[in-house]
């Protein structure tokens, strides 16, 4: 029993486990834009849907960037929708600064 509810809420003596923060983290980054690079050389924005155990990740919305020295300024973006992008295939995934702002000032106004 990780916590135990008091008549006030939530107790402070009981501990959160690292494996329900990292739960915690992941939810708050739900429906928030993401830049994930992948070992080709694509890159895929889009916004984050949802993960498993092995890494893999959903984006909505999704646009792929083709390789080159500036991703962002060479052609069209290609649009995919919905994708799916194996875990094993992932080199670094971003979080855009806006989407986390608007995350920040969200939680301050509760």
């Amino acid at each position: 029993m990780a916590t135990m509810i008091e008549e006030n809420g939530p107790s402070t003596h009981s501990e959160v486990s690292p494996s329900s923060q990292a739960r915690q983290k992941l939810e708050g980054l739900l429906n928030k834009n993401m830049r994930i690079r992948m070992t080709d050389g694509r890159t895929l924005v889009g916004l984050f849907l949802c993960t498993d155990r092995d890494c893999n990740v959903i984006l909505g919305s999704a646009q792929e960037f083709l390789k080159s020295t500036d991703i962002f300024s060479q052609g069209e973006p290609r649009v995919l929708g919905l994708a799916m992008i194996p875990g094993h295939h992932v080199v670094s995934i971003e979080v855009e600064a806006d989407s986390l702002e608007d995350t920040q000032r969200f939680g301050a106004n509760r």
